[in-house]
């Protein structure tokens, strides 16, 4: 029964795709109600068949013997994460993409590339997540930038060529360096393996038996590709560009493949520490960590742009995640991947709303909005407990998980918490700021409501809701399998 997942994961998409191509032959291929359809239900069968490979099947499951495919909790979790995530874009493209195409940003005649990357897109993003094999990772990532790219060119704008283009160099460039971390790391890998490997199994097993400085030596270059990919600063320079000129439902599933690059890191990371380049691993990851919360934060304080505020929210949350990795602690590790979860709800809820907010004002920019608690409520809210979460206050999922992080760090170094706490204060005024600007602007004169789609409010509504459980509510499935990822990382 497990060979559904890879029949799911991998079929469906490319089926879809040649639907497609038929329905376009048919006269259907700019019907998007029709053709969102597919894509809903695409992301639908992700999430149930994720679901269930986590209720019904013993974990780890391994195909084609393995090598190449290996799925155990944390990979499985990631791909429960980006499925969500998809689903809800996929609702939310609905009405969202409607209205693009009657505004005339969106050409009706691509709406079949535009779906047809979309599906694609999510099937790179949970195949690399399912990858047993660096080199196939590696694969898919780089495909992932490709689609992603192809999704932020979709809108008629000159400036949408450019964002995808700086991010294809960005991104590509950086993985250039991961390549070459690949092949150093599997010429490391022939003093431990009989042959060499790159398949993270039989790399975990054969950790202790590397050279530390020579491990460390190709993580270096590994961490500059997939870190450009988690927009970690520097090299988040493709992150807030891409992130304005996107569509708001491809800046929701573009965030999975943040998460894409950190699941790499930390994969890396668990081998280096195996293999007894903790100490050095650490100090790297904290450097890289800081410096990306201090450049988010005093990036933050003068923005004016609705999307530019969120992406550099991210590049502050992919920097933490760097220091909670360097602990090296169970606890610190349990609660990142707590954190990956309720971030990424909460970006997704302040993404979508943002989207409803340039509906209604056709602009980012903060001082465009007027009335906007009367035109747009739900969207409003969204916003404002969205941004209250991001910034890690009480009794949303972000404190939790801050809250413990910090603590250990803490314990570790009583040094490094001032300084990482003296950089996030920065990021949470910088957030704060932004959204009271953008709430107090005068009222002005009589404005015409955008007609918000149901499935533009029902993921907002879905967001909300699961962030305000998981502030007050750690679910025990969610509390067992976060545990068993710890345990199998040897933390």
């Amino acid at each position: 029964m497990q060979t559904v997942l890879p029949v799911v994961y991998a079929a469906l998409p490319l089926v879809l795709i040649l639907i497609f191509w038929a329905l376009g032959r048919h006269g259907l291929g700019q019907d998007n109600r029709f053709l969102n359809l597919f894509v809903i239900l695409q992301t639908a069968l992700f999430l149930v068949a994720t679901t269930w490979a986590f209720a019904a099947f013993k974990l780890p499951l391994g195909f084609l013997h393995g090598d190449y495919f290996y799925i155990d909790s944390l990979s499985l979790y990631e791909i429960l994460v980006t499925s969500m995530v998809f689903l809800l874009a996929a609702v939310y493209s609905r009405g969202y993409v409607s209205s693009l195409v009657e505004a005339g940003e969106l050409d009706g005649s691509i709406l079949r590339l535009f779906y047809g990357f979309f599906c694609l897109l999510e099937m790179v993003t949970v195949l690399a997540f399912a990858s047993n094999n660096l080199a196939l990772l590696w694969i898919f990532a780089e495909l992932s930038t490709l689609f992603s790219s192809a999704l932020i060119v979709t809108l008629k704008a000159r400036e949408n060529i450019v964002a995808a283009l700086k991010y294809v160099f960005v991104a590509s460039t950086a993985m250039l360096f991961s390549f070459i971390g690949i092949i150093i790391l599997f010429a490391v890998s022939k003093t431990a393996i009989n042959g060499g490997s790159l398949n993270w199994t039989s790399l975990f097993d054969a950790a202790h038996n590397m050279d530390p400085r020579l491990f460390f030596l190709a993580f270096s270059f590994l961490f500059l590709g997939f870190a450009a990919k988690a927009g970690v600063a520097p090299f988040h320079t493709w992150v807030p560009t891409a992130y304005i000129r996107a569509p708001s439902a491809v800046a929701v599933v573009s965030g999975t493949v943040l998460n894409l690059g950190l699941y790499a890191v930390l994969r890396l990371y668990a081998i280096g520490y195996a293999a007894g380049a903790g100490i050095n691993l650490r100090l790297f990851l904290f450097i890289f960590g800081l410096f990306g919360i201090a450049v988010a934060g005093f990036s933050m304080l003068k923005r004016t742009n609705t999307k530019k505020i969120i992406a550099f929210s991210g590049v502050e949350s992919a920097g933490l995640l760097l220091i909670a990795f360097g602990l090296a602690s169970a606890t610190a590790l349990y609660w990142a991947l707590f954190y990956v979860l309720g971030y990424s709800l909460v970006k997704s809820l302040l993404f979508f709303s943002a989207g409803i907010f340039h509906r209604q004002y056709q602009s980012n920019k903060y001082f465009a909005a007027r009335q906007a608690l009367k035109l747009q409520p739900l969207a409003s809210w969204g916003l404002i407990l969205g941004s209250a979460a991001a910034a890690g206050t009480p009794l949303f999922p972000i404190f939790l998980a801050k809250w413990n992080i910090l603590a250990v760090l803490g314990e570790v170094s009583a040094g490094m918490l001032g300084a990482t706490l003296f950089f996030l204060l920065p990021a949470v005024i910088g957030l704060g700021y932004y959204f009271i600007r953008l709430f107090r602007q005068e009222p002005g004169g009589e404005i015409k409501a955008f007609r918000t789609p149901l499935s533009m409010k029902l993921p907002i509504i879905v967001c909300l809701t699961s962030i305000l459980l998981l502030g007050l509510w750690v679910p025990g499935g969610l509390d067992n399998t976060l545990g068993r990822i710890v345990a199998s990382l040897g933390f």
